[in-house]
C-alpha cells in the first residue's frame, strides 16, 4: 500500500487491475438540489464554515474516527469511520476535500474524494451558491461526480449520492434553526 499527500492509501492491487485492463469505466452524474433556509446568507456560509456547527450536519455514516476541518482556500476537510451492517464485514470510510474558491456570504466550492475500504468509489466538484430572500437565504448545491468504482449495485450509487445530499442540507436547516423545515426544488 502507498499513502497519498490526504493520508488515505492506495492498494497496490488497484495499479495491477489497471495493469491488466479491468479498470471499471468512469460514470459521470450531475445534480442539483435547492433549498429555501429560514436565515440570512452570513449564517448558512458560517455554517459551512464552523467546525462545531458543520459537525452537526455533516458526518459519516458509523463510528468516526477521525475528523479535521480547515475552511480556507487550499484548506479541506477529511473524516473517516467505520460503518457496521449486521451480517457483513465492517466497512472504512474516508472522505477528503479540498476548498478552491470561498465567497464569503455567497460561494463555496470544493472537490472531494469519497473512498470505501480504501478504494475511491467517487469524486465530485461541489459549488454552493447563497442568494439572499426576504426571509432566508436561496442555497442551490450542484455537484457534479464522476463515480469510478461500482458499489455492488451501481444502479444505486446515484441515488444514493443525491439522497444523502438531501439529508445533508436538511440537517444544515436543522442546525441553522433548530428543526426549521427546508423547502427543496430538485433539478437533474
Amino acid at each position: 500500500m502507498t499513502a497519498n499527500a490526504a493520508g488515505f492509501t492506495t492498494p497496490d492491487t488497484a495499479a495491477d487491475r489497471q495493469a491488466s485492463g479491468a479498470v471499471p469505466e468512469a460514470r459521470h452524474e450531475t445534480f442539483t438540489v435547492e433549498v429555501h433556509l429560514a436565515a440570512p446568507p452570513g449564517a448558512v456560509f458560517e455554517a459551512f464554515a464552523d467546525t462545531p456547527v458543520r459537525r452537526q450536519w455533516f458526518r459519516l455514516p458509523g463510528r468516526q474516527v477521525s475528523y479535521h476541518h480547515d475552511f480556507t482556500v487550499n484548506g479541506g476537510e477529511t473524516a473517516s469511520s467505520v460503518f457496521t451492517v449486521p451480517g457483513a464485514p465492517p466497512e472504512r470510510l474516508a472522505y477528503a476535500s479540498r476548498y478552491l474558491d470561498l465567497m464569503s456570504r455567497s460561494r463555496i466550492v470544493y472537490a472531494y474524494t469519497s473512498r470505501v475500504d480504501d478504494v475511491p468509489r467517487w469524486t465530485s466538484l461541489v459549488t454552493v451558491e447563497l442568494r439572499p430572500e426576504a426571509d432566508g437565504t436561496h442555497l442551490r448545491w450542484t455537484e457534479q461526480a464522476a463515480f469510478l468504482t461500482p458499489s455492488a449495485e451501481p444502479e444505486h450509487d446515484f441515488p444514493h449520492l443525491r439522497g444523502a445530499t438531501r439529508l445533508r442540507l436538511n440537517g444544515l436547516a436543522a442546525a441553522l434553526r433548530g428543526r426549521a423545515p427546508c423547502t427543496e426544488r430538485n433539478h437533474q
